[in-house]
């Protein structure tokens, strides 16, 4: 059987025994018996506070929602907001609260998850003030062996990228916050509860746990297989397939011939994939109630996919063959296009790409990555 860290908390009950404990949490952040971490350390710790990333503890806020403090409903612990207008991190008052901070939420495996940068803000700021922070270790899905894509360079960094990742990383978050921990010199008393069982190289299916929504935008494995490629349609005119059952694994706009489209892809017989043309009409976000045409990505082989290059390479395909195409701008005046932070450089953007010489660069600098990472691996 493959534990995450929630389902060992026993053999490490002495680290929270005495200590008022602030607790990151988010519905994925459960045992194996599908019982809460809020009230697994609720009934046999001191919860004193419960610190809510994007979306909430419960899942019940919407993407971008600013949320301020409230009771828990269940346990009646207050709730602090990581995701405020004005900072994303633990204020001094919020810590004053607590002895120790603990982090338990499913990641996703993929650079520009909002989550592992809530969690690096906590793991800093309790380096700051002196506090223990504890690492309730999950599984990476998308194994801990691959890497893609290019590193994120410090003039890009932003709330989707803001630590010098790959995009898709191959580490646990427990092994991502001790490398952080070393390599910025934070100095953080930090211990990861470890998981048992896991083999890096296993990909979610073969775990044998179910798949719990880390958010909406990724209700199923597949949508988050092929989320480290289809996500840099969010800094596009497109729809990703936000407001659709299938988001993420649905590309489209209503200028795209989806046929014309599936049939190139088609012809360049990328690794365990393949295009189907389809009709759809977003129930909000991008295009929101306009119908649309594209492509499904559909995965036949979870092995051999390589989810970067395949969203790359559709999405210059659909550059080059589409004058309605666009970038979108930046969200605010001053501030750097989507596509820029989505990529953690501009090359995306550039007048004249080459696409095998830009996947190319992507594979070596993933290369290096996978090279540095080891040493923080803390399973085999």
């Amino acid at each position: 059987m493959i534990l995450n860290g929630i389902d060992c908390i026993g053999q490490y009950a002495h680290l929270f025994k005495g200590k008022r404990l602030g607790l990151i949490t988010a519905p994925t952040g459960l045992n194996k018996d599908f019982v809460s971490t809020i009230q697994i350390l609720h009934e046999n710790f001191n919860l004193a506070a419960l610190f809510s990333p994007e979306h909430g503890v419960r899942g019940d806020q919407a993407a971008g929602a600013l949320v301020e403090t409230y009771l828990d409903p269940i346990t009646q612990v207050p709730v602090h907001s990581l995701y405020r207008k004005d900072s994303k991190r633990l204020s001094q008052e919020m810590l004053d609260e607590v002895d120790m901070v603990v982090y338990d939420i499913q990641d996703v495996g993929t650079r520009y998850y909002t989550f592992i940068y809530t969690m690096l803000y906590a793991l800093e700021d309790c380096a700051k003030a002196g506090k223990p922070f504890v690492i309730l270790d999950r599984i990476n899905p998308l194994d801990g062996v691959t890497v893609e894509g290019n590193i994120l360079k410090q003039e890009y960094q932003s709330f989707v990228g803001n630590y010098p990742l790959a995009v898709r990383y191959g580490l646990t978050v427990g092994e991502l916050a001790m490398m952080a921990n070393d390599q910025m010199n934070w100095q953080c008393e930090l211990h990861v509860v470890r998981c048992e069982g896991w083999e890096r190289n296993m990909l979610f299916p073969e775990t044998g746990q179910e798949w719990i929504m880390p958010s909406l935008g990724l209700p199923r494995f597949r949508s988050a297989l092929l989320y480290p490629g289809t996500c840099i349609f969010e800094g596009t005119n497109l729809s990703e397939g936000r407001g659709t059952t299938v988001p993420f694994e649905a590309i489209g706009a209503p200028f795209i011939d989806g046929q014309k489209l599936a049939d190139e892809m088609n012809a360049k017989k990328l690794p365990g994939v393949v295009f189907r043309p389809v009709f759809f009409k977003p129930s909000f976000s991008k295009h929101q109630g306009e119908s649309c045409s594209g492509v499904q990505i559909h995965v036949l082989d979870t092995r051999a996919v390589q989810p970067l290059e395949t969203g790359i390479t559709l999405l210059y395909t659909i550059k080059n063959n589409y004058e309605e195409f666009a970038f979108l701008p930046p969200f605010r005046e001053g501030s750097r296009p989507f596509m820029d932070l989505l990529c953690g450089d501009n090359v995306y953007r550039q007048e004249h790409v080459n696409v095998p010489d830009l996947l190319q660069q992507f594979r070596e600098e993933s290369q290096t990555f996978a090279q540095m990472k080891q040493q923080y691996h803390l399973y085999k």
